[in-house]
């Protein structure tokens, strides 16, 4: 099992620090720094998550995307990181030094990265930026639901990375009825499947899945049934699953019907996981 953040920790908060595009957080599923990219502006997603709690009200400052702009916020705040001043900022001057030591550059934020027009050109921007020498060398992560992953432009910028770097994807659930409920997507789990299957055949994936309460009713046994059997599906495809991440909801949802799962709840269903999968399963 993973340690946790401290309570004093953000955790998830994003802190965008005056810049446009660019951000950091504390992570726990990454146990530490992530310095974000938020690569859709306009909070594009095509989830709407019962436990999400973006706010998809258009941002004018930051509806459209300047790489040049998202290219010097980058550069500046590894600059920060590097000369340690992050101490310096009000959400961070109380952490620990192990919390603020940089886990990666993750391709995330308020909408789905995927459906970026620009990501390849992010992505080759980021690996630019790294292959420059300026800087320590650092880990780039994709945070994404997957719907995307098929797409040509995500799939060039998918073979800009290097196999150190990771990609987290999202799965909630076994079933589209329950993801529906869950995800509040129009997108079959099929094309998210597939996705992850075609992924996972040329390059490890790591799986990231809340499970919560909906409506003070925690997810039953027969669903987590279905949702072991589409791993071990996946698995059993040829996709390399290097971790499977089980955890709840952090800060407070949009949806009133959504309520956090204890420690021990989680801890369960990883327990079942790992029994009947044989995957790396950490609880967060």
């Amino acid at each position: 099992m993973s340690s946790k953040l401290p309570t004093t920790a953000p955790g998830q908060l994003f802190d965008f620090l005056g810049n446009r595009y660019v951000y950091a957080v504390i992570s726990q599923r990454a146990g530490g720094l992530l310095i974000g990219i938020e690569m859709n502006p306009d909070k594009k997603c095509n989830f709407d998550c019962v436990y999400c709690c973006v706010n998809r009200a258009p941002d004018r400052d930051r509806r459209s995307f300047s790489l040049r702009t998202m290219s010097a916020e980058l550069k500046a705040m590894l600059l920060r990181h590097r000369q340690h001043r992050f101490k310096e900022l009000p959400n961070f001057s109380n952490l620990p030094e192990d919390l603020l030591k940089l886990k990666g550059i993750s391709l995330s934020g308020e909408g789905e990265p995927t459906l970026s027009p620009r990501f390849a050109e992010v992505v080759g921007e980021i690996i630019h930026i790294r292959n420059s020498g300026q800087w320590p060398d650092f880990k780039i992560v994709l945070i994404t639901n997957g719907t995307g992953l098929h797409l040509p432009a995500v799939q060039e910028g998918l073979r800009l990375l290097s196999l150190t770097d990771e990609i987290w994807v999202k799965l909630d659930a076994g079933t589209y009825e329950k993801m529906r409920d869950i995800n509040k997507s129009p997108v079959p789990l099929s094309t998210i499947i597939d996705n992850i299957v075609a992924l996972g055949q040329w390059r490890p994936v790591i799986i990231q899945s809340l499970f919560c309460s909906l409506n003070e009713a925690e997810p039953e046994d027969e669903e987590i049934d279905l949702y072991i059997q589409q791993l071990l599906e996946i698995r059993d495809q040829g996709a390399d699953i290097s971790e499977v991440q089980i955890y709840s909801i952090v800060r407070p949802p949009s949806h009133a019907a959504c309520g956090r799962l204890s420690l021990s709840q989680l801890s369960l269903i990883a327990r079942r996981v790992r029994s009947e999968t044989g995957l790396n399963v950490e609880v967060y």
